[in-house]
Parts: C-alpha cells; structure tokens; sequence
C-alpha cells in the first residue's frame, strides 16, 4: 500500500528550527512528506500543499486554516501545531463539530515560560548580577555582601494568577522550595488545590497576600485588563510582578504609573504593543525588568515542540490516541 501524505506547513527555516532530523527520518519511514520551498508557504499555495494530505504539521508562519480551505482538504484529519495557540490558524468550529482533529505543542512551551519564571525569581532574591558586579568594581567584600544579602524563595509567599497547564508546573516549582502558593482561579477547585498543596482565594487576596505574584492567564475579553490600577495598588512594597502570559491582561499605562512610584519590580516578557515600541517608558523605569517575549523560547523547546507534533501524527497514523488534543470543552479558555 501507497503511503499515506503529510505535509510540513513550516518555512524551510523554521523547518530546520523545529523539527529534528531524527524526528523527521521517523515521519518520512510511515508517510509520504511533503513541504514548501523557500518562498512557496504562502496563502494561495495552500490548497495544493495540502491537496491528498492527511494531516498537516504547523506552526509559527503557517497562514490561518480557514473554513473555505479545509472544505477544499477534504482528506485532511489531523493538524499538529508545533506552537501553542491555535486561535488565528484555526477555526473553532472545526474543532468543537469534530470535523479535524487538533493538536497543540504548548506544554512544552510551558516548560520553558515555568523555567523562566523560577530563574527570574530568583535572580531578583539573590542578586547574582549585581554581586558579579560588584566584583568587578573591587567593592569592599563584606560591604558587598552585605548590601545584596539575599532571600530564600522557601520563605515567601508566592500568588498565582491562572491554575492552567503553565500555572500548575508553577505550583510544582514553588513547591518543591516550600515556598507558600496562593492560587486564584475561578476554574480551579479545592479538590485540585488541596491535591497540588497550594491554597485558593480571590484574585485581590493573592495581590494583596503575596510576596512574589506571576501571572498565567489566557487572552481572552473577560481577562482583558484584569490588572488594573486598583489591582495594582494591592500588591505589597517590595514586591515582585510577572507577567509571562500576554500583555492585554495588565493595563500597561496604569501599571507604568504604579512603576513609578518605585514601590515595586516588575518582570515584564510580553506587551500590550509587540515589539514593544522604542519610546516606551518602560524601557526607562530602574525596576522594570525587560524580555522580548523570550520565556517560552529556547533551543531545546523548539526542537520537543516539532518533536511532539511528528510523533502525535505518527500516532494519527498508527491507530494510536493522541496525547495533546484540543477538545470542545479546552477551546473557552484557549489562549
């Protein structure tokens, strides 16, 4: 028998970036594989891209699935995302009438942002750079000392804001430091709270409670500036914000001004602009740390990303179940 098609819908680039060559030597032993040439992933090329296929690999620049498309790719059962958020490639429908079935490579994304999260935090309590700096400048060894004595995370109290894939590697992180968690979110219960070891309360007891907070909640309308002025009045001086998740969810001008009041610092990776424009006072602010929407990139996370969508299309292949589906009830709450 004729071996079945899947087509890689990635630049050769991020082709190269993503999916291993042992990983793709695996895909090419069950199917036929197709994918575009330099310059050929473009929306009009992709009906005969995916013309026969029977499921597509794809990820950041792959054009959006649309419904006129997928009436076309009749063949089409499966789509794997070598990213996290499928909202723009595409349509719910499809996905809630299990007309294609959709995976999603985010867990891995979240590996990274959780990694990001830990390393942040505890540079902001023990001072690695500055004491490295310090060095440096020959300061006097105990004055240096002295002035960045450190904290253990063990003994802070750290507010989750999101209980979802990213918000429970988290809970597992702080932890394992014994660090006290504080979790809010509305779909969390306290069977699942009391299962993680964290505790549950409102969004303005966790800012208000917390030593540390980090956001991780999708972008959706209702969480559309759920940081506010007054949220952010709440949190404690001294206190550390982070936000991994997506820039809409903070009012950005307010949380400039409550910056500057010098109270407390801000992790910041995402933005309501991205690039985050060259003027922004943000890039100004002594206790506003910067990423350019780095947390969840890194090489090793590329490479499980276009891993976990190879293997979950060798799975469609083999008869086996797939392990990182989207499914109707995932969709309200997808980022």
């Amino acid at each position: 028998m004729s071996k079945p098609t899947v087509v890689i819908l990635l630049t050769p680039d991020m082709r190269a970036k993503l999916i291993p060559k042992s990983a793709e030597d695996r895909l090419a032993e069950v199917a036929n594989v197709r994918a575009p040439s330099d310059g050929e992933l473009t929306p009009e090329n992709l009906p005969r891209l995916l013309d026969g296929a029977v499921a597509a690999i794809t990820g950041w620049g792959t054009p959006p699935l649309d419904e006129a498309l997928l009436e076309r790719a009749s063949s089409l059962k499966l789509v794997a995302h070598a990213a996290g958020s499928i909202r723009h490639l595409i349509p719910f429908p499809a996905i809630s009438e299990r007309r294609l079935q959709v995976t999603h490579a985010a867990i891995h994304i979240g590996e990274a942002v959780s990694e990001f999260v830990i390393a942040q935090v505890l540079a902001f309590l023990r001072h690695p750079s500055e004491l490295a700096k310090g060095m440096r400048d020959n300061e006097p060894w105990f004055d240096l000392r002295t002035r960045f004595l450190g904290r253990l995370l063990g003994e802070q109290t750290v507010g989750l804001v999101g209980a979802g894939y990213i918000g429970r590697m988290m809970m597992r992180l702080f932890r394992a430091f014994n660090a006290r968690v504080l979790v809010y979110d509305p779909y969390f219960s306290e069977a699942q709270a009391q299962a993680m070891d964290v505790e549950i309360f409102d969004l303005d007891q966790v800012l208000q409670r917390s030593d540390i907070v980090s956001l991780h909640v999708p972008s959706l309308p209702e969480t559309r500036h759920m940081i506010g002025s007054a949220q952010l009045t709440l949190l404690k001086n001294g206190a550390l914000f982070i936000n991994t998740a997506r820039g809409a969810i903070v009012d950005e001008q307010a949380l400039i001004a409550e910056l500057r009041k010098g109270r407390f610092t801000a992790v910041l990776d995402v933005y309501e602009k991205e690039p985050l424009p060259e003027d922004s006072p943000l890039r100004t602010l002594p206790n506003a740390i910067l990423a350019p929407h780095a947390a969840g990139h890194s090489y090793e996370t590329y490479l499980r990303q276009g891993t976990s969508a190879v293997d979950e299309v060798c799975r469609l292949l083999s008869g086996e179940p797939l392990r990182h589906e989207i499914t109707k009830a995932s969709l309200a709450t997808m980022a």
